[in-house]
């Protein structure tokens, strides 16, 4: 059995459409000191077959939003407010457990932000892959560990047949996000989330990761939906970009809008922020950071979120919250300028 035969999925014929619809969000979470408003009416479409990058400072709204996605927060204490999460044409807040059981890798798959922990100790590769083929598969448990072997021999691990015995521990950081990665697509899914897949790696082991999870959405035809707070990671990836500030989106446009034309002040701080090589040898400018804090989601203020941190502020980004509005074809952004 070939990985090539039981893996691959030819391109959907619909891409382009709506796969994953995410309108009005809200996730507030209750603590001892108040209630968080960790996503507070964020709008996120993923169309099928494409990759969108979800970017902002940590803190953001960015897990939460994908972790609500497969409703994998905990509830108590967090609680979806208001909003929809519609997948396929079914909305996903009010399903049941059970129901949630039958989606979450079947159809939607995620790739935990944490690969040194995401992984259970005590069982194999092999056997953690293969549960999750069996509950959803059916399979035999001879078939199921077959099938994670194929598995790792996607994603590029020597001598899988051997590797599938293999504990955790006995994978370098790189490889155990390739262990990830096989588990979160050992059962075709249309969408994966993958949550900072980069994390705690170094720059080489990054770059083939994220080459890695082109090289399967383009050969399983499923769309990504990429958590991540590095713009270069965006740059690289994605076909659109959803920037997040402080629990809600401020900006949305095609990767090559946004850089060359980024509309909100949130946005252009991020890009200003990114070390330029190719002019580092002609001029020599220091890189810019955002000045102050992000506000505190207890109390977010009035008015725009980012306005205590920005250059341009007036007496109307503190009167009322600025809308997401279309500022030109597929670029919108949530600024009065």
């Amino acid at each position: 059995m070939s990985a090539s035969t039981t893996q691959a999925r030819p391109v959907p014929a619909a891409v382009g459409q709506r796969l994953l619809e995410i309108s009005g969000l809200k996730v507030h979470f209750r603590t001892d000191d108040g209630m968080v408003r960790a996503v507070d009416g964020v709008d996120i479409g993923v169309d099928r077959g494409e990759t969108v990058c979800v970017v902002g400072e940590s803190g953001c709204g960015k897990t939460v939003t994908a972790m609500t996605v497969l409703k994998l927060i905990a509830m108590p204490p967090g609680k979806i407010v208001a909003g929809s999460i519609m997948f396929e044409g079914r909305d996903i807040v009010p399903m049941s457990p059970a129901q949630m059981r039958a989606i979450r890798s079947k159809q939607i798959g995620i790739v935990f932000q944490e690969p040194m922990t995401s992984l259970n100790p005590v069982y194999t590769v092999g056997q953690q892959i293969a549960e999750t083929v069996r509950h959803h598969e059916g399979l035999s448990k001879k078939a199921a560990y077959e099938r994670a072997a194929d598995m790792l021999r996607l994603v590029n691990i020597p001598s899988p047949q051997r590797r599938v015995h293999d504990y955790p521990h006995q994978f370098s950081g790189g490889m155990r996000q390739r262990v990830m990665i096989a588990m979160a697509l050992s059962c075709n899914p249309k969408l994966l989330i993958a949550d900072e897949p980069t994390t705690a790696l170094d720059v080489t082991i990054q770059a083939q990761i994220l080459e890695l999870l082109t090289e399967m959405k383009e050969r399983l035809g499923m769309a990504v939906m990429l958590i991540t707070h590095a713009m270069g990671v965006v740059a690289e990836t994605a076909q659109r970009v959803v920037v997040m500030y402080a629990g809600k989106v401020v900006e949305e446009a095609t990767v090559e809008d946004l850089f060359a034309n980024p509309r909100h002040p949130y946005t252009q701080g991020l890009i200003r922020s990114i070390p330029r090589i190719d002019l580092a040898a002609t001029t020599h400018t220091r890189l810019e950071a955002i000045p102050g804090t992000v506000p505190s989601l207890l109390n977010p203020p009035k008015g725009c979120r980012f306005a205590a941190r920005c250059r341009y502020v007036t007496e109307a980004c503190l009167a009322a919250e600025p809308p997401l509005v279309e500022k030109a074809p597929g670029h919108k952004a949530a600024c009065i300028l």
